[in-house]
Order: C-alpha cells, then structure tokens, then sequence
C-alpha cells in the first residue's frame, strides 16, 4: 500500500493548484475535454501596481513565442483581476498592445474582430479583484472569450487574431516583459 499510497500523493502534487499572488490557478484545466498544462503565469504590472495574473495553457510546453502559435490542439489565456478595472481602459490597452505586436498588414484584416473584442469589454463596465476573463483557442470552432464564467457571443474564426491577442503578452512589445517571461516558463 505504501507504493500506491506514493504514487497517489505524487498524483495529486502533479494536479495541485499553483498559487501567484493568492490567485489558484489549477494544473492541469481542462477546455472542451481536452487537458492542457500551465506553460506558464506571472503578474502583470503597472509601474509598481499588481494588475492581473495572466497564465498560458497549452497542451504541451512551449518556450518561445513561435513555439506557442505554432501549438496544435485547444489553447487558453486566463487573466483574474487583482485590482479594480475599468473594462473600457482594459479593451484600450489590449487594443494598443494588438496593434504594437501585429504585422501592419494582418491587423487590417483583424480589425472587426478587435472591433467587436473591444465592444465586450466595454459591455462589462468594470471587472473586480477575483474577476476573471479566458480567451480560449478550439481549433475547428474559434477563439472563445469567457467573461465571469460566461461566454461572450460567436467565436473569432481566425486562428491569426487568437495569435494576435496572444503576441499582446507574448510578441515583441508584450504589455510587460517579466510576465512574458513568466507565460514562456522561464521566470516565477
């Protein structure tokens, strides 16, 4: 019994919630029964103000940027408030930070996506410390925006504006170059 007892506590350690400033983010999460594993979190901040934790969810590790668009299967990004926001000012910096990172040339083509992610922000008014968003990736279906737990209108079709949202952390201006880091697996 001693060895299965072992092989059990081992288990649930591998499933055991991660904790980034008091925020539990589970390990593994599951999105539409497909297991994915926590690439990577941090905190996101502003000057020396905690805003968020963000996490990156693939169904294998990835360390680069490209590694992760390139990633088959269902993706998610998870992003839980640690402060008041207005969601308007949220939806203005995802925006800003979408277009810093996007080839000129596709954000024309994603402009009604942005559009309409911009909208549902703007519809939430504020979001509150424990409030949380997910963009997930399902491949075949879209990329799905869950605000507080519900689904917000028709996914965006195109696999380019899910890489789009996720350059906004991981491309080359990322909103903050430690929570870059953090997603990619190489900091705490």
């Amino acid at each position: 019994m001693t060895g299965l007892a072992g092989l059990l506590l081992s288990l649930a350690a591998l499933a055991a919630p991660v904790e980034i400033s008091g925020i539990k983010l589970d390990d593994p999460v599951d999105v539409r029964g497909t297991p994915l594993q926590l690439n990577g979190a941090g905190v996101r901040y502003k000057a020396v103000f905690k805003v968020y934790v963000a996490a990156l969810y693939l169904g294998k590790k990835a360390a680069t940027p490209e590694e992760v668009y390139a990633a088959t299967g269902p993706k998610r990004i998870s992003v839980t408030l640690l402060r008041e926001i207005d969601s308007n000012e949220l939806g203005k910096a995802f925006t800003k930070g979408f277009e810093e990172n996007t080839p000129k040339g596709e954000v024309v083509k994603l402009i009604p996506g942005l559009v309409r992610m911009g909208q549902i922000f703007a519809d939430q008014k504020k979001l509150l410390p424990g409030e949380n968003f997910t963009i997930d990736w399902i491949p075949g279906t879209g990329a799905i925006i869950t605000v507080k737990g519900k689904p917000q209108g028709e996914p965006f079709k195109e696999v380019e504006f899910f890489n789009a949202l996720t350059r906004i952390w991981v491309g080359p201006q990322p909103a903050d170059w430690k929570l870059k880091e953090a997603m990619l697996g190489k900091a705490a």
